[in-house]
């Protein structure tokens, strides 16, 4: 929409009050509120914001970075909106949410921004005449203010059990839609608390936006009813974790899916999307697994997250689920690696580059993974399950040197913060979740 259409929205969904909205590197949504009739004088120019929000560790204590500093000064960048995005907040009457891009203040987009990494690598498969379609599966646990789960007990997907907690998950799929989201269900998950909301796929910019969002509603409602939530990926140790399982296919320039003629076997275009998935999968854990120790911890067997670099067909012990059914537009490669705390903006960044890479050279997944694959993993690479081997496979990576130095090196960087942290405070990378990662990731992740 334009700023004049943009504004007769407003007026009549009374809002009264604009957020223009941008993820940090973790994925948390920072920006300004600004009132509506300033928004509508203002919208071309945006807002400018520090650009230290790219260098923030989880509870905004910044970290040492060679381009954002004291020496620096610590300068300014403009969010510019992206009309497009606009979205009434219905848990919130009033107010409305406009993604922006990140700008630097000569115009040009912010290199340490995850929208702007998203960008490149969508903008990249276009070139090659794909259109990337995603849909992010997101995890998390419903607590009580002390961080109790919600409930003491597992009942996956119970219609019977646990509806106590109907009334916020309803209200959690109300906000959703009033935000624009197709939700498609909800249902209780494989651990005391944890629940899941599905939202349809989409183009993947808006998939990453909403993904952004969905979290940060979620929290918004469990507030409201006395509630908490958190996207911490391992808060117990004995419980299981939570994951962001991202599905993706291609769509070519009539809307047609490109893996629609699989037939229980990937097609050329889908095996070639899946090498790329194979070849980098080891370097993109330290985006789909995140920069803290705590991330890693999920990713160990009988846990329906992937512990090694296999895939298979509808299995759910591989790294990527493909569903290849005859003829059907639903195919698509799940990537189910991913932590649910990961910056869904850079982790679908990563599928991307990497599945652009299998075609490009067309590489090879090799076999179809069959049975268990927690019992029998074969010779596959192991996925890192530490934090520390995760640094190490993505720096100096092609998927490294593809984001730029810029992005790389702050993300390293934060990431070598948050492993110093931890060392300081825990010690060993092991199984054992401390009281000091809940301390650290339950609030803010």
């Amino acid at each position: 929409m334009n700023i004049e259409e943009f504004g007769s929205w407003a007026a009549a969904n009374e809002i009264h009050t604009v957020e223009i909205a941008h993820p940090d590197s973790f994925g948390h949504l920072r920006g300004k509120r600004v009132p509506t009739d300033r928004f509508l004088r203002t919208a071309d120019k945006g807002v400018n914001i520090a650009d230290a929000v790219f260098i923030f560790d989880v509870q905004c204590d910044l970290v040492d970075n060679p381009w954002i500093n004291m020496d620096a000064g610590f300068g300014d960048m403009a969010l510019v909106p992206d009309l497009s995005t606009a979205r009434a907040l219905t848990h919130r009457p009033g107010y409305a949410m406009v993604f922006a891009d990140a700008k630097e203040l000569a115009g040009t987009p912010q290199p340490m921004s995850p929208r702007t990494i998203l960008a490149e690598q969508i903008a990249r498969c276009e070139a090659a005449g794909l259109h990337p379609i995603v849909a992010t599966e997101m995890e998390n646990f419903l607590c009580w203010p002390d961080w109790t789960p919600a409930q003491d007990h597992i009942q996956y997907s119970s219609l019977t059990d646990g509806l106590e907690l109907e009334a916020v998950i309803a209200d959690i799929r109300s906000g959703l839609i009033g935000a624009g989201m197709d939700v498609e269900s909800s249902n209780t998950e494989y651990a005391g608390g944890q629940i899941e909301v599905n939202v349809s796929y989409g183009e993947a910019m808006r998939v990453a936006d909403n993904t952004v969002l969905l979290k940060t509603i979620v929290k918004h409602v469990a507030d409201a009813h006395g509630m908490k939530a958190t996207y911490m990926p391992k808060p117990w140790t004995e419980e299981g974790g939570s994951g962001m399982h991202i599905h993706t296919s291609l769509s070519d320039g009539n809307g047609v899916n490109a893996f629609a003629d699989c037939d229980d076997e990937p097609n050329e275009l889908m095996r070639q999307w899946l090498g790329g998935l194979m070849e980098h999968a080891v370097s993109m854990s330290l985006l789909t697994s995140g920069p803290t120790p705590n991330g890693y911890k999920r990713l160990r067997p009988y846990t329906f997250a992937p512990t090694h670099v296999v895939w298979g067909g509808d299995n759910r012990t591989v790294l990527s689920r493909c569903i290849m059914e005859p003829g059907s537009s639903a195919n698509r490669v799940e990537f189910r690696s991913a932590g649910s705390d990961a910056n869904p903006y850079l982790a679908i960044a990563a599928i991307l580059a990497a599945g652009l890479d299998g075609i490009e050279r067309d590489l090879d997944p090799g076999p179809k993974a069959e049975g268990d694959k927690y019992d029998d993993p074969g010779d596959a690479p192991a996925l890192p399950i530490t934090l520390a081997s995760a640094i190490e496979e993505f720096d100096g990576s092609a998927l490294a040197e593809a984001f730029g130095e810029k992005f790389s090196a702050t993300y390293l960087g934060i990431a070598r913060h948050e492993l110093g942290l931890y060392a300081e405070n825990v010690g060993d990378e092991g199984d054992e979740v401390s009281d000091w990662e809940r301390t650290r990731f339950l609030e803010h992740t």
